[in-house]
């Protein structure tokens, strides 16, 4: 560099103007907020397409939601930095400092979660410390800002590899890709109706008594379908996770690639297969295997605020220092009738289903389809639903009344474990209704007789103590729980009921819809037809990921599968004598100590008309009070149930009891009461006033 002539100053840089400095500000929170909230946020979304699926949002929606968090998020942090920096230079550079901290110390818990063992408020005292050291250094050497500011165009990164590289990407772009064609009528041209229901998260063993039969007593539909169609009582799930079962049993292929539930992913399938000769009826929860050509699209469940506010609680997951440990698929709630605004239908006359008082509680996709068997077919039609029943979340008593509880209840440890299988019983005996309404449909429109009725489930699912679930655990520690489903196939004609226990996989369901629906299919499929000679290996094959098969043994008879496997059908209560007794009739003694009703807001001002009850009690109990004491839970002077005090956990000494007695409310205000049982059960201590 030459020396400056003699007299002139050396020429020295200008200071950068204040939008050049408010512009590489705000850079840098662009930056920051990509790492915290866009990309961890994309990257799960991204891996789950069926979570855009089940809410139904299409392309715009998706782009939508996708602009907003990589947009305003980094407003949101740089105005309030932007309005306090007309104080003066010195409080703008602050405000900016606090923010960069911030995001640091954001970005350090996430970073924290994967790193290291600890969490909660370990976790982030030590993202504090992080956090601020990062800060000092970014104050101390301009060489980091340069960096976030290089960092900047990571948000436009994520968004890239989201919209074409995710499995979301299916969704996203949703070119259909040519498949095989139409399957060739095959036989005379009779080509039945055809109606296929698909339930998810059902073990087998949920249905049975202890007799290894359907209990008729608290499951009569199911028992009814049974005894007019074929049972195939061996029939298994090829994986666990819906957006991987359903395909496979819809194209008759097992699970081989991690891609999303899409026609464009799977294009040879039931839909494509019979199209060329069913009109297509289908609803379908968290897969979109029914191509455009072949179906007309369904009208969305959710609006963009239901994402956003989905999402928001997913952020919340993500940002927190304690480790979640949520299913997300158990947000997926079927919306009901009142949610999607459908008007009620024909009131079924089973008193013990109360559609009359609970019209509202129906779920929609459901009231759809169940309308759909009630307008005639113009030519073979295929009708087609999967209904998220008896998934979780369980909120549902036997009858259809709905029920409220927290979002974040646990469903594993004991005693939570037992209560997770009481709900998910109570939803199956509503499940049992949906079941008796919808062959009332098919009996009344005159299909029945003639009718090829399919009606089975996805998966089912674990709630053995220590490996609840549908993951590798579950299936190695109670693989009769998550492999075995119930399938009922109910061929045109047919009267009588039978029972086959061959070795029945779900990749066994699209051929055999096709020989019975005289289709010819146009692919290649891993399945046979149930007419076809069985398989005489007796493993079977289950795929948790896909193209990873595991070999899990085959029953050598059925009542092998079931022997110590079913259990009691609801966990008894544990002091049973007290139950249905009053209050009145048992000494009390008080103690003073007493426990907390959270909910207890819930029961004043009840209506059990309107098909909603506080059936959930729960709580926090004092110290005094031992694990696995027996609490009596009482309404209005009644005993519903006797219940275990649960091991502390984070959120402290709990209990918690489903009241399914609904006689036991009435209008208005309720009484809820809670006792610990003393002694052999002929003693109450009183724990609420």
């Amino acid at each position: 560099m030459a020396d400056a002539e003699p007299g002139t100053a050396a020429a020295v840089p200008a200071p950068p103007t204040r939008r050049a400095t408010e512009l590489r500000r705000l850079l840098e929170i662009v930056a920051l907020c990509g790492l915290v909230v866009a990309q961890p946020l994309l990257d799960v979304v991204g891996r789950s397409p069926d979570f855009f699926l089940f809410h139904g949002a299409g392309t715009a929606e998706i782009l939508l939601l996708v602009a907003f968090y990589v947009v305003v998020p980094p407003l949101v942090c740089w105005l309030p930095g932007a309005l306090i920096g007309l104080a003066g230079p010195p409080v703008r550079r602050t405000a900016h400092l606090v923010t960069v901290g911030l995001l640091l110390v954001a970005l350090a818990v996430q970073v924290g979660k994967h790193l290291l063992p600890i969490r909660g408020m370990s976790l982030l005292a030590a993202a504090l410390l992080a956090g601020a050291a990062v800060t000092w250094a970014y104050r101390r050497w301009g060489g980091l800002g340069q960096l976030l500011r290089l960092a900047a165009v990571g948000p436009a990164v994520f968004v890239v590899l989201f919209v074409f590289t995710s499995p979301a990407s299916a969704v996203v772009l949703g070119s259909e890709r040519t498949s095989a064609g139409p399957g060739t009528a095959t036989g005379d041209g009779e080509h039945p109706p055809v109606v296929v229901l698909i339930l998810d998260e059902l073990p087998l063993l949920s249905l049975l008594g202890p007799d290894g039969r359907i209990d008729a007593e608290r499951y009569p539909n199911f028992a009814e379908l049974a005894a007019g169609s074929t049972w195939y009582r061996n029939a298994t799930a090829v994986s666990g996770w819906t957006p991987y079962a359903l395909p496979a049993m819809l194209s008759g292929r097992y699970p081989e690639r991690e891609v999303a539930p899409h026609y464009s992913q799977h294009p040879d399938n039931l839909f494509s297969a019979l199209g060329g000769t069913y009109q297509i009826r289908a609803q379908e929860s968290i897969t979109e295997l029914c191509a455009p050509s072949r179906c007309e699209a369904e009208s969305a469940t959710a609006a963009l605020p239901v994402l956003f506010q989905e999402t928001a609680a997913l952020l919340g997951q993500i940002l927190s220092p304690v480790e979640s440990h949520d299913d997300p698929t158990a947000s997926f709630r079927e919306p009901t009738r009142r949610d999607a605004g459908l008007a009620g239908g024909d009131v079924p006359t089973d008193p013990r289903f109360r559609f009359d008082a609970l019209d509202d509680n129906q779920p929609a996709r459901f009231t759809t389809f169940i309308d759909g068997l009630a307008t005639p077919d113009q030519g073979p039609t295929l009708h087609f639903l999967h209904l998220l029943m008896p998934h979780a979340p369980w909120s549902y008593l036997p009858s259809g009344v709905r029920y409220e509880a927290p979002e974040d209840f646990p469903n594993e440890g004991a005693g939570w474990v037992e209560l997770a299988r009481q709900r998910h019983l109570a939803q199956l005996g509503y499940t049992d209704g949906l079941i008796g309404q919808t062959l009332a449909a098919l009996r009344s429109s005159g299909r029945y007789d003639d009718a090829l009725l399919v009606v089975t489930a996805d998966h089912g699912v674990s709630f053995t103590l220590g490996e609840q679930g549908r993951g590798m655990g579950a299936v190695r520690a109670a693989p009769a729980e998550v492999l075995w489903v119930p399938t009922f196939v109910k061929e045109p004609g047919q009267q009588a009921g039978r029972v086959d226990d061959r070795n029945w996989e779900h990749v066994d369901l699209l051929p055999t819809i096709a020989a019975h629906a005289g289709i010819d299919l146009p692919f290649e499929v891993d399945g046979r037809c149930g007419s076809c000679p069985p398989r005489e290996r007796a493993d079977k094959q289950f795929r948790d990921v896909p193209g990873q098969p595991v070999t899990v043994p085959g029953p050598a008879t059925f009542a092998a599968l079931t022997t110590g496997q079913a259990g009691p059908p609801l966990p008894a209560p544990l002091v049973p004598e007290l139950v249905g007794r009053a209050v009145a009739e048992l000494p009390v003694t008080d103690d003073g100590v007493r426990a907390t009703i959270s909910n207890a807001d819930s029961y004043t001002d009840v209506d059990p008309a309107s098909g909603n009850l506080p059936a959930l009690a729960y709580g926090e109990l004092p110290d005094r009070v031992r694990t696995g004491a027996p609490l009596a839970v009482a309404v209005n002077g009644r005993i519903a149930t006797v219940v275990p005090a649960l091991a502390p956990d984070a959120e402290g000494r709990r209990f918690a009891a489903l009241i399914t007695d609904e006689s036991l409310w009435r209008s208005g205000d309720n009484r809820v009461e809670i006792f610990e049982v003393v002694g052999d059960g002929t003693e109450l201590r009183r724990r609420t006033d």
